[in-house]
């Protein structure tokens, strides 16, 4: 069975990962491809901090909530093995500071250690009167793609640097089923008129005395639309913006202006750091991530597209819930065709 990927972000990657290691024993032989216009560190994934953290409120998606507790789960798993540290994995305590009285985020019982600050906390952070602590997960994008890379190229997976254009030149390729992992791309291969581009733009520092991510949330300006700042292990990001419907992937002055002195005014201390390089990308925003099965037909015959995107601005945040529901629904599709032995689903 040929299975064609498209996409190389960390959906991608991770789906190409999670239907290899559920199907290899199982289906023989089984080739999956990976066709991509853009690999690590050209992908959106790469751009972005690593932060495990989905938006403070699922909104009733509890599914999403349950992929994205998946995902802490596997990630948290991998610290106990030495490769975490080539997968850019490890942890990172913080703050979120809301600007006004919050009920508690979705994620709350997922994070470890998770408390509502003190005054004496909340002192420190002028302006914000409410907020938690708790320590999550840094799964750094520019890290953990090669390391998937390497992972199933050492596996046989084959990596095609090609833009595709329709699912019809998978089809001629040969490909039995596709998964559609293009991100914001997406509907570029089938209208949807729900995808919307929300561009970020962020700024990577030196500033190696920075150890706690502070995260604010002002609910008139909307998420990712007050100031942010990540340490990773070798970079601090700072943020940002969401400008809906803004396709721009070239950084600009004036958000870096208002990004800049937003972050000062909540972190003095980054006066003094050096600033390394700008970056703007496109989250993939939809009401809810379509990840689903659909039979698309092609000339004369049928074709298994899997979705997999519109994860908004929380892609390495709920990757691998995705990718095993992916796998699963690929598991549905091997069952239909009885094309080897019988799947596990």
């Amino acid at each position: 069975m040929r299975v064609a990927v498209i996409g190389a972000g960390v959906i991608g990657l991770s789906t190409a990962q999670s239907i290899y290691e559920q199907y290899h024993s199982i289906i023989s032989p089984l080739t999956i491809e990976v066709y991509a216009d853009r690999f690590t560190p050209l992908t959106t994934s790469d751009g972005a901090a690593g932060f495990w953290q989905p938006y403070l409120y699922d909104k009733g998606k509890v599914q999403e909530t349950k992929w994205n507790k998946e995902t802490f789960d596997y990630l948290l798993s991998c610290l106990s093995s030495p490769e975490s540290v080539q997968m850019g994995i490890f942890l990172q305590s913080g703050y979120n500071l809301c600007t006004e009285p919050a009920t508690e985020p979705s994620f709350k019982d997922i994070v470890l250690g998770f408390r509502q600050l003190t005054e004496r906390e909340l002192q420190l952070f002028p302006g914000y009167n409410h907020g938690w602590f708790n320590t999550a997960l840094m799964v750094e994008g520019k890290t953990y793609l090669p390391w998937l890379m390497d992972w199933l190229q050492k596996r046989g997976v084959n990596f095609h640097h090609r833009k595709i254009e329709s699912f019809q030149e998978l089809v001629e390729t040969g490909a039995d089923v596709i998964i559609n992992c293009t991100g914001m791309r997406s509907g570029e291969l089938q209208p949807d008129p729900e995808l919307k581009p929300g561009r970020g733009q962020i700024i990577k520092v030196d500033a190696p005395w920075l150890k706690h991510w502070i995260l604010t949330h002002n609910f008139t300006n909307g998420v990712y639309n007050s100031p942010y700042i990540i340490p990773g292990s070798r970079l601090v990001t700072v943020g940002g913006i969401f400008q809906l419907g803004d396709w721009s992937e070239n950084p600009n002055y004036t958000d870096h202006k208002r990004i800049w002195e937003a972050a000062c005014k909540l972190e003095p201390s980054l006066k003094h750091a050096r600033i390394v390089e700008d970056w703007a990308g496109l989250r993939p925003v939809r009401s809810k991530v379509r990840l689903e099965r659909e039979t698309i037909q092609s000339g004369a015959t049928n074709v298994e597209v899997i979705h997999n995107y519109g994860h908004g601005g929380f892609g390495l945040t709920i990757h691998r819930g995705c990718a095993q529901e992916a796998a699963r629904l690929f598991g549905q599709i091997v069952e239909q065709k009885r094309t080897g032995p019988k799947a596990r689903l």
